[in-house]
Order: structure tokens, then C-alpha cells, then sequence
């Protein structure tokens, strides 16, 4: 397992319901335990808290008042930076370093374990990648096992 210590600001995108609230989709749910004050820690690390969420329209001017209310104002909604223009030529991906969802594989850690995952001890910012190789893949050296495997021989 490769680890890396950075301590740069990352971009973090987080889905609203069943991450940041009980997932009570369109009522917005209660707040999942210690989803605000791990959020705002986040920030005053550094990073960057972008909120990615199916919602749109009324129900997502709803999530994000909540999470003004609770002390956390996103640097973008539903986009990459705040001035992003969307449009039909630009993918709805997000282009984040870290992705906090209830929806990953196992299911959503809970905030403590984000925490302790991202700044053990409080500390420097700490993130184990289990497969580096899939995050870097678009950029494979010519003797990369990807080749190696489904390249001519």
C-alpha cells in the first residue's frame, strides 16, 4: 500500500445527503455525527470543500443554506470553482483529490474515520492509496504492465 504525506491544500468533494445529513432525500435529514465540525476543520486546514450532490434547483439552495447555518460555506457547488460556467461540453465529474460519499465502495466511513484517515492525530495530511496505479493511469510509462498485457506484441 503506497502511503504519501502532503500538506498542500486538496480539493475535497462531498455529497450532501447520506454523507453531510441522514440521507431523507428531498427533506434534508439530521446531521450524520461530527459532519460539521470535521467539515470545518477541513477548511481550516486548508482544503478546499466542494459540495457535490444529485441535488438541484430549490432542494439544493436548501442544502447548502443548511450548511451556511451550520458554519460551513463551500469554495464551489456542483462545479470545479466557483466562476465555472456548465454547460453540455463540460463533464459533470469534479475534479477533486478526495471524494467523500456514501455511496463508495463499503459504504460511508463515518466522519471521525474521514478525520483520522485524512489527519491522523490531528496532524499532516495523510491519504493511503490502495492501487496508485489508478491514479495515475492515463499517464503509463511504455513498459507499464497495461501494455505489457493488452499492447501488441
Amino acid at each position: 500500500m503506497q502511503t504519501f504525506v502532503n500538506t498542500d491544500s486538496k480539493v475535497i468533494a462531498v455529497d450532501f445527503d447520506g454523507t453531510i445529513v441522514e440521507h431523507k432525500y428531498p427533506a434534508i435529514g439530521k446531521e450524520m455525527l461530527f459532519a460539521f465540525a470535521t467539515l470545518k476543520e477541513l477548511q481550516k486546514k486548508g482544503h478546499k470543500l466542494i459540495l457535490w450532490t444529485f441535488r438541484a434547483g430549490d432542494t439544493l439552495t436548501e442544502a447548502v443554506e443548511f450548511c451556511r447555518k451550520n458554519g460551513v460555506e463551500f469554495y464551489a457547488v456542483n462545479r470545479n470553482y466557483p466562476e465555472e460556467v456548465m454547460s453540455d461540453s463540460i463533464s459533470r465529474k469534479i475534479n477533486a483529490d478526495i471524494f467523500i460519499d456514501d455511496r463508495n465502495v463499503g459504504g460511508f466511513l463515518g466522519w471521525s474515520d474521514v478525520w483520522q484517515t485524512l489527519h491522523p492525530e490531528g496532524g499532516e495530511f495523510l491519504h493511503q492509496l490502495r492501487n496508485e496505479e489508478a491514479h495515475h493511469n492515463y499517464n503509463k510509462p511504455e513498459g507499464s504492465i497495461f501494455k505489457k498485457l493488452f499492447g501488441k506484441k
